[in-house]
């Protein structure tokens, strides 16, 4: 759906890349003068660090409700508000989480695995994009993918998921492997009930493959590189697709399926601004002639 304030989100799971995607939305963005308004599914976690750690200290039988994954850990009703709000008038509140990659922020004075208070979204932005675990939820209670004008999965293979996250809640967060490791056990069943879901809601999915050996994600490895994968782009709506355009822009790629297009890992990063751009471009448009 076109509306006068789009929604554009990434939806996947902790270490799976979104990020990689938010940062060709950023190029993007600036290159083609647009003003957008950027939210972080982790902003609307329900518990601090040290509030997790303490419940899981003094309620162990708790672990699984307190997954981030799960609808119970989240603030989602802000979050389906905010999504809301925006794509009726173009404002929301929103705040941010401190991860201890967020230099800037941490030398502001900001704990790590704390909030900053709520704010208003900046006035007058031609878009939001939100990227986190939740972009496409929907259950019982909520719809969050209703708002989404586009809604882009970031899915690769579940091993590799799993390096990924190792790696850098091991390097950049302070975790200890085995840490890392139970909690990614732990939260199997969220992943399976909220996660899984929503890639089946996306309008395009882009799954990183190894070519390399990733038999066993829980020993110690370096993440396997951009050039050492293939990406697998699925696209909700063939139609609305230039196969031809982008199989002559992306040296080496190729189609497996009549919805599906294959890149060299190493391309990616041009196949998201070849494929999202002209979808963007499309959203602001038509907001233009409302």
């Amino acid at each position: 759906m076109s509306r006068e304030y789009p929604i554009v989100a990434v939806t996947g799971s902790s270490g799976a890349g979104t990020t990689t995607v938010k940062d060709a939305f950023a190029r993007m963005f600036h290159r083609e003068q647009i003003e957008a308004a950027f939210v972080h599914g982790d902003s609307f976690h329900r518990y601090s660090r040290e509030e997790m750690h303490k419940i899981l200290r003094e309620q162990p039988e708790r672990k699984r409700q307190v997954s981030h994954f799960a609808v119970e850990a989240n603030m989602l009703d802000e979050l389906e508000q905010l999504f809301s709000s925006y794509a009726e008038n173009g404002t929301g509140v929103y705040r941010h989480y401190i991860h201890a990659e967020d230099k800037e922020m941490v030398e502001q004075g900001h704990r790590v695995g704390t909030f900053t208070p709520w704010q208003a979204l900046p006035e007058g932005t031609d878009l939001l994009l939100y990227e986190g675990l939740h972009g496409g939820l929907v259950t019982d209670r909520y719809n969050i993918a209703q708002y989404a004008d586009l809604l882009i999965g970031i899915a690769p293979t579940i091993n590799l998921e799993w390096i990924q996250k190792i790696d850098r809640d091991t390097k950049l967060r302070g975790y200890s492997q085995e840490a890392v490791i139970d909690t990614i056990q732990s939260r199997m069943p969220d992943y399976i009930k909220y996660i899984l879901p929503q890639f089946s809601r996306t309008h395009i999915n882009f799954q990183r493959i190894p070519t390399v050996d990733t038999s066993n994600p829980f020993t110690l490895q370096d993440v396997p590189s951009s050039d050492e994968s293939l990406v697998v782009i699925r696209f909700k709506n063939r139609g609305s697709v230039d196969f031809p355009f982008l199989l002559s822009m992306i040296k080496d790629s190729f189609m497996s399926r009549p919805d599906t297009l294959i890149v060299p890992g190493g391309r990616m990063s041009l196949a998201m601004e070849l494929i999202l751009t002209p979808r963007i471009e499309a959203l602001l448009e038509s907001r233009r002639f409302r």
